[in-house]
């Protein structure tokens, strides 16, 4: 099995490590593109009519100076160019939880969504800033987490779905699927300077850590490992109300 991995965290951050320990427990076939720095935030944003470089770190191990989607985008079309395409991508491990809105900024997610958008199956891990450290006992329960994952792939990894994990802040724990919740991020911003004119503005990941039974918070913080499964293509019926109007103002110009 070839397993891909990155982060939005860098390539040095401690969760990538772990998540690559608990990789090598599976496979002899691990590969990791990763950003240079820290890219939280930055959603699934690719870079466009510009380059990004990809440079090699280790055996198999790469930085790069894009997005997290990007190392993805990267690994496909470069470092796999002449060889078998990941079998597996797994993102992570973010420090900090994501949740509820996360999906739409966070790039650990974009990971995991860049691989379903591959074809490939794909699985986001997060964690809480004050979790345990992981020790090989620790690393042992993920590794098993992930073949659990793999070996059930053709349950929830197909047209375009991916999974995202909520690690809670000690393992070995139960693990259970959970609803999105609404739990806002970014609530605060720091104003480091203003005029008149203009401003300089600094977004805070700080949240509410709103929460309702069954979400993933609600999970995390019970000592659960919370599971969602997400896909790329989601969307509603558009309400017939919300075309009528249109219709009919298009009848009376047409008359």
């Amino acid at each position: 099995m070839r397993i891909l991995l990155s982060n939005d965290d860098g390539i040095d951050a401690p969760g990538l490590a772990i998540l690559e320990r608990a990789a090598a427990l599976l496979s002899d076939d691990i590969w990791t593109v990763a950003p240079s720095g820290n890219r939280s935030g930055f959603g699934h944003s690719i870079t466009l009519r510009q380059a990004f470089a990809v440079e090699q770190v280790a055996p198999r191990r790469y930085s790069c100076t894009g997005t997290p989607a990007d190392c993805v985008i990267g690994a496909m079309h470069w470092v796999f160019r002449d060889g078998a395409k990941p079998d597996l991508v797994l993102s992570g491990i973010n420090e900090g939880r994501n949740v509820a809105e996360d999906v739409s900024y966070s790039g650990t997610m974009a990971v995991a969504r860049e691989a379903a958008l591959c074809g490939i199956a794909g699985v986001a891990f997060s964690m809480p800033r004050d979790s345990q450290a992981y020790g090989d006992d620790e690393v042992a329960w993920l590794a098993a987490r992930i073949e659990g994952f793999w070996n059930t792939r053709q349950e929830w990894a197909q047209e375009g779905h991916w999974l995202s994990v909520n690690l809670p802040r000690t393992v070995p724990a139960p693990m259970r699927s959970a609803r999105i919740g609404r739990d806002k991020c970014a609530t605060r911003v720091i104003i480091h300077a203003e005029d008149g004119r203009s401003a300089r503005i600094e977004p805070l990941a700080d949240r509410n850590y709103a929460t309702t039974p069954g979400d993933e918070n609600s999970l995390i913080d019970s000592g659960i490992a919370s599971v969602t499964c997400l896909n790329w293509m989601g969307h509603a019926l558009v309400p017939a109300g919300a075309l009528s109007e249109l219709d009919g103002a298009l009848e009376q110009a047409v008359a």
